[in-house]
């Protein structure tokens, strides 16, 4: 009897360890466009100014993102949850999977951007974080900070991860901790991604990519050079590159 119930027990937890690695994650995406704006090293004093007037207290535009992940894979997409300025508008978000595949060390992502979709396959490259010792609380899980910047947007990113959920996967294109990414800050609060809820359940096909994929193919240096390249040409017109690309 004491076995059979030993034995119970045991299987309750494997079981329950299992269903805790594997789930979706909720985010909210909150971009600030007056910080955004006031980056632009094109505009005058007198036009960041009078931006900072024309979005005052309605420069926090939320989209809202999911995060489908297990031990081996992740899919990070827009959710089709409508916020509260785009409620009653016909409108569509744009194409955006991004998909990670850690078991064979693959990417596979599909962002529609400038007007085409780009499909940009190739092999994962660990990027290089580095941890801190700071600590905060996101979606009820201790959070650890670390840090990377991207040197072809010139962000700087501050990433909090949660070591209890054993999975490299993050938010936008981000990954690579020895925990779940469940916020981050890019460039001191231009942009916010932040984990609302974590949902754990055994997923169905949610991780799949669908069946056919339409766009350009590029690898991810081809990618990286084309960013490049489309963010010099648009400030070099003084245009905001980022009405047309995601910061």
């Amino acid at each position: 009897m004491k076995k059979g119930l030993i034995l119970f027990l045991l299987l309750g937890s494997l079981t329950s360890l299992a269903q805790e690695n594997e789930g979706v994650v909720y985010f909210t995406r909150t971009t600030y466009w007056t910080k955004m704006l006031s980056q632009l090293t094109f505009l005058s004093k007198q036009e960041k100014e009078r931006m900072s007037y024309m979005f005052a207290g309605k420069d926090d535009w939320k989209v809202y993102t999911l995060l489908y992940f297990n031990e081996n894979q992740s899919k990070y997409i827009n959710s089709e949850e409508k916020n509260e300025e785009s409620e009653g508008y016909d409108w569509r978000k744009e194409e955006y999977i991004v998909s990670r595949n850690f078991a064979k060390n693959t990417m596979t992502d599909v962002i529609e951007m400038i007007g085409k979709t780009y499909i940009i396959e190739d092999s994962l490259q660990t990027p290089n974080w580095k941890i801190l010792n700071d600590l905060k609380e996101v979606a009820g899980h201790i959070c650890m900070k670390a840090m990377i910047e991207d040197p072809v947007k010139n962000q700087k990113i501050t990433a909090w991860f949660a070591q209890d959920l054993p999975s490299s996967a993050g938010p936008e294109r981000l990954w690579g901790l020895p925990g779940m990414i469940l916020e981050i800050d890019i460039n001191d609060g231009t942009v916010i991604v932040q984990a609302s809820k974590i949902e754990f359940k055994k997923l169905g096909q949610e991780l799949d990519l669908p069946k056919k994929l339409k766009g350009k193919k590029l690898t991810e240096t081809a990618y990286q050079e084309m960013i490049d390249k489309f963010i010099k040409e648009k400030i070099k017109e003084e245009v905001n590159p980022y009405w047309m690309l995601r910061y």
